[in-house]
């Protein structure tokens, strides 16, 4: 019966695709190294580990939309759900490398995107936790059903600078705002009658001067 291990090489961004994605290069390794693995239909749950690794003083700040006061984060820094992705894997023995695609969203609603974009530098401590299902052949060459089990997991630590880079390749030196629909009306119309010709400017005249 498979006993599936998997492992994170790299992860980089794709630069050509429709909206932004991180390409995880994802190895499996099965522990019977003979055993002949016919597919592999896999899931991910991708898990930030918030607590594992250290704030500068300037990403504390900008984190505190999402865990409040630094004061409070022994209690407030808990792991957050990033996002799920699968992937089908053909036919392999011994071991096997394929690319994990992570879709991205810049939207600053998703508490995902916030704490990335709250970050300057450094890691992100990632825990991938893997489901799914295995066909193989046995010894007798009959194709067999397993499960991929819930322990089954692996940690990654991302670096900063390639989440970065992937949104500089899709949003060069701009981010995305959703706004209610009636707040956009009141804005769009405050642009249109003080006649402010960019939305840069709109915001930069509504900001305290002390802000910008």
């Amino acid at each position: 019966m498979p006993d599936l291990s998997f492992e994170v090489l790299t992860a980089e961004p794709l630069p050509f695709t429709a909206a932004p994605q991180l390409a995880f290069k994802l190895r499996i390794t099965n522990a019977d190294r003979a055993e002949a693995i016919n597919t592999v239909t896999l899931q991910c749950q991708i898990q930030i580990e918030t607590a594992r690794r250290r704030y500068a003083e300037d990403e504390q700040t900008r984190l505190r939309d999402l865990f409040g006061e630094p004061e409070r984060w022994n209690q407030t820094l808990k792991t957050m759900l990033w996002t799920h992705a699968s992937v089908p894997i053909s036919s392999f023995t011994d071991s096997t490398t394929v690319d994990l695609l992570v879709p991205c969203s810049f939207d600053f609603n998703v508490a995902a995107t916030k704490y990335f974009a709250g970050l300057d530098d450094g890691e992100i401590p990632l825990c991938l936790q893997f489901s799914g299902t295995v066909f193989y052949l046995d010894e007798d060459k009959l194709l067999q059903i397993a499960q991929i089990p819930w322990s089954a997991e692996t940690k990654y630590k991302l670096p900063v600078k390639v989440w970065q880079a992937m949104m500089d390749i899709y949003y060069p030196n701009t981010a995305w705002l959703n706004l209610r629909r009636d707040v956009f009306d009141r804005l769009y119309l405050y642009k249109v009658r003080q006649g402010i010709p960019t939305w840069e400017q709109t915001l930069e005249r509504l900001l305290p001067k002390e802000e910008k």
